[in-house]
């Protein structure tokens, strides 16, 4: 796995995953940027959230556990000034006919397996989440 951030003006650098996959990260206008793009440290929420959904769906295809929509609603906070991410939340919204049992199982699994999630508990950031069962 590669990446190279390529500096483009003021605080904006073009991101890419030598895969030819690319992506714009900036500041926001107040901090000095341009607001063209997420920072990197949305970024990483961004890959987290995506991370759950991606190991979800793979860990509920392994549990027949199926379902017609799925969100994950990602929220990360810094505690005490703290310089970067110390808690994230989510919400997994879901709508399917298995139990919410089996959906917690599901979620546990994808926390034990998912890469994203693992980094951030290795950081020492606290993880909580809930499930919404949608109609």
């Amino acid at each position: 796995m590669k990446s190279t951030s390529l500096w483009t003006r003021q605080f904006q650098s073009v991101v890419d995953n030598g895969r030819n996959h690319s992506m714009v990260i900036d500041l926001p206008e107040p901090k000095g940027g341009i607001n063209s793009g997420p920072t990197a440290l949305e970024l990483c929420l961004m890959s987290f959230s995506g991370c759950v959904g991606t190991i979800f769906t793979m860990v509920s295809k392994k549990m027949h556990l199926q379902f017609e929509k799925m969100e994950v609603e990602t929220d990360a906070q810094q505690k005490d000034n703290a310089p970067t991410i110390t808690h994230v939340h989510f919400t997994l919204k879901i709508k399917t006919v298995a139990n919410a049992d089996k959906v917690e199982k599901c979620i546990e699994h994808t926390m034990n397996t998912c890469p994203v999630g693992i980094l951030f508990r290795q950081a020492g950031v606290k993880i909580t989440h809930n499930i919404l069962m949608l109609k």
